[in-house]
């Protein structure tokens, strides 16, 4: 099997700059970082409403599958939340997924928004503004919201291992795949009208505790997600690119209806490819499909494989018609195509190795936030898959930002090891090498196990926890195999 050159061995930005260029790629960086006030990644956004935001970091939404059994979230939750406030970051983008009723959360820990859980979630919130205030010394340029979801096909609510999936439409892929009855039947038109409103009360709940924003998740196979796929769907909610954004424009207008003065951010998969599976040699290959085209990606370009933006800026029009200037592009699902997600070296224990070198995939949606951000050039965009990049993050990062290609950088697995290396990149500090993320995917094969999400190889706490070493015996298990 074809081995990657490891990013850590890249030590040079000759060295960088030639492995780049051996991969055919484009992936520009500046050689040298800037740290005055000047810097291009310090520099402030200025937002629509008059928020300024304090720099061009934020922190992606990243669960810790930590919460309790009716929602709210444990000290390992308040830990997590803490470590973002913490970072440095002047963007936080939603904290974690959070659902917006019991049926749809992806599994039984996962935080729930109700009146019952709102105190609990609201002090999550607070504890993590206190603890940017305490490192910082203020929080008037720090913006905070809350991500809302509903699971879909992948919600497990009640056991880790069974998946109570509610569908949009029968995917022939994804349903051979997961074992889904073809007699399931989909969500109606009368239920996605009361789901709707389930949003709508948990964004009036969210501006009650205080977030000064949702968003509503539209990525990663998860129900939004799936509405824009639902090209064989009947009724309101499918066929047309119309129908298909139906729900979001329902949200919307509900949350202007109720509360106008909440912000409104979208998390959305910008493109996405056929179901992957390992091959005979472990590496990922994608899944035959019967007929000519395939139907089921968003901003995909019918081959499974390629990208088609006409929809996807469709879908920014879209959101600036409905005047919402914060969107955060990713791409993809960690069910069935992790590595155009978050592209990793390592696999987690349900995955495949990487059909191609990770750093293809972070060009990949790099580029894909640059030609989108010409588009519309108004929106604010926040990207996503650059913890890959590790030691060079910084570097592409201020390249991508002070030419324009995208306003805020997006950190993911990153936060869970190493959150404060936003806080060093600003003040021009050194990295701290053994913290830095190198996409081990512990923090996702723990949880495929029923276990908490962290980094347990270089976060001496979780190392601590009693899942450590229920998680190297599962490593354990599986190298064997």
């Amino acid at each position: 099997m074809k081995r990657y050159r490891r990013i850590a061995s890249l030590k040079t930005a000759k060295a960088f700059r030639e492995y780049i260029g051996a991969l055919g790629i484009y992936l520009p960086f500046d050689e040298e970082l800037a740290h005055e006030s000047t810097a291009p990644l310090a520099q402030p956004l200025q937002l629509h409403s008059g928020f300024t935001i304090g720099n061009r970091f934020t922190i992606l939404p990243m669960e810790g599958w930590d919460g309790t059994r009716d929602g709210r979230p444990t000290e390992l939750t308040f830990r997590r939340w803490q470590r973002f406030g913490m970072s440095g970051a002047k963007l936080i983008w939603g904290g974690e997924a959070v659902a917006v009723r019991h049926d749809g959360r992806a599994n039984p820990r996962q935080l729930m928004l109700t009146e019952n859980t709102l105190a609990d979630i609201a002090r999550l919130r607070e504890r993590l503004v206190a603890a940017h205030r305490e490192q910082f010394g203020q929080d008037g340029d720090l913006l905070v919201g809350l991500q809302l979801t509903h699971s879909g096909r992948f919600a497990r609510p009640n056991d880790n291992r069974r998946l109570e999936p509610k569908i949009l439409y029968h995917h022939p892929l994804l349903d051979r795949r997961f074992k889904l009855d073809p007699d399931l039947p989909v969500i109606t038109d009368a239920e996605i009208a009361r789901l709707i409103e389930d949003f709508v009360r948990a964004a009036r709940l969210a501006w009650k505790a205080g977030f000064a924003f949702v968003d509503i998740k539209h990525c990663h196979g998860y129900l939004g997600h799936e509405f824009l796929s639902a090209v064989d769907r009947e009724g309101r909610y499918g066929g047309t690119f119309e129908n298909r954004t139906r729900f979001l424009r329902e949200i919307v207008a509900g949350i202007r209806a109720e509360v106008p003065e909440l912000g409104i951010g979208v998390r959305v998969s910008a493109f996405d490819f056929v179901p992957f599976r390992p091959g005979p040699d472990g590496r990922g290959e994608p899944e035959p499909f019967d007929g000519p085209v395939y139907r089921y990606a968003f901003g995909g370009d019918g081959t499974g494989q390629g990208i088609d933006l006409t929809e996807p800026k469709a879908f920014l029009d879209l959101l600036a018609d409905l005047n919402i200037e914060l969107v955060n592009i990713t791409a993809g699902s960690p069910y069935y195509n992790p590595h155009i997600q978050r592209p990793a070296l390592f696999p987690p224990s349900d995955g495949y190795q990487p059909p191609e070198d990770p750093l293809i995939g972070v060009a990949r949606q790099i580029h894909v936030v640059r030609q989108l951000k010409e588009y519309r050039p108004e929106l604010i965009y926040v990207g996503s898959a650059y913890t890959y990049l590790q030691e060079w993050l910084p570097n592409v990062a201020q390249y991508v930002v002070s030419h324009g290609w995208v306003d805020s950088v997006g950190l993911g697995r990153m936060a869970l090891t190493y959150p404060d290396m936003v806080a060093d990149v600003l003040a021009g500090h050194p990295l701290q090498r053994n913290r830095i993320c190198r996409t081990f995917s512990d923090c996702t094969t723990a949880p495929r196990h029923g276990l908490v999400s962290g980094c347990y190889p270089l976060d001496t706490f979780y190392q601590q926890l009693p899942e450590a070493n229920r998680l190297a015996q599962i490593k354990g298990r599986r190298n064997q195999g």
